[in-house]
Order: C-alpha cells, then structure tokens, then sequence
C-alpha cells in the first residue's frame, strides 16, 4: 500500500519542481512577450501569460470571477484525484503514475494563479505562422498524463470485458 503512495508523491514532486523551476527562469530572465527560437520553424520559448485555461478558455471573464472559477475547479480536480489515488490498487502503477502527472500539472498551474492570477506559460509550438497555444510543463504533464489515463482505463475495460466474456 505505501509503495503507491511513495510513487505518486514521488512523481508529483518531480513534475511540481520542474514545472515552477522552468517557469521561474522564464520569469526571471525574460521580459513578458520576449521570445528565443530553440529549434526555428517549429519550437521557441515565448513568455506569455493566460488568465484563462486551454484555448484561452474564459479569458475574456472578468478577473475575480476567473480567479475564483479556476481554483475552485483546480482544487476539486485535486481532490478527486487524491481520492482516486486512494481507492486505486497498488498493482496499478500506470494508473498512480499518470494520475500524479495530473495532480503534480494541476498543483503547478495553481500555483500561478494563486501568486500571479494567471499560469505563466513559454512553449510556443509552431509551423509556419502556425501556432499551438502557448503551454508550459505543467500543461504537458496534464496531457500525457491524461493519454495514459485513458489508455489505462480502456484497458482495464477490455480486460473486465474479457473476465466477463469468460
């Protein structure tokens, strides 16, 4: 039982320290908007920052309700998935594992809204003129871990089907 418990907190803290140490060194040694190509055509570094979520979502909300919006959810998701880690089975690593890349990005961005009102975001990917919204490791540990969610609870279905079908 503790090894599950060792694993997400492990992993929590791992996305958590990256996410606020890459977000400090934009901060700090970038002004907002400044912009370095890492790989030209495709990937710079870009200081932005969203007062919404993905897309811009809620942007144009006014700030104390986007403030209050945005924790409250943040903090639900949080809980849900403590709960979640609680209930899931030690045998289950794919599970702890992508459930702490969700709790370790979501207590990131919190992080930011809570200091600054707004997630501090400088991944700019991009094709051309074409540009992915701005993210930042906390969004990218959000996502992968939510692809790995998925593919665990697709195959924990298939294999409850398969039990089943026995």
């Amino acid at each position: 039982m503790k090894s599950k418990y060792t694993l997400f907190t492990g992993i929590t803290a791992l996305i958590l320290l990256l996410d606020q140490i890459s977000k400090l060194l934009v901060t700090s040694r970038m002004a907002l908007h400044e912009s370095i190509a890492v790989l030209p055509g495709f990937l710079s570094i870009t200081y932005v920052r969203n007062p919404g979520a993905a897309f811009g979502f809620l942007a144009d909300a006014s700030p104390f309700f986007r403030y209050i919006f945005f924790v409250a959810v943040t903090v639900a998701a949080i809980v849900l998935i403590l709960q979640y880690v609680r209930k899931t089975s030690a045998d289950e690593p794919g599970l702890i594992f992508s459930l702490s890349l969700i709790f370790g990005g979501a207590v990131g961005n919190l992080a930011d809204r809570v200091r600054y009102g707004e997630v501090v975001d400088f991944l700019d990917a991009y094709i051309g003129s074409h540009h992915w919204p701005a993210f930042n490791a906390a969004d990218s540990a959000i996502t992968i871990g939510a692809v790995i969610l998925m593919m665990e609870l697709i195959r924990r279905g298939k294999e409850r089907h398969n039990i089943h079908a026995s």
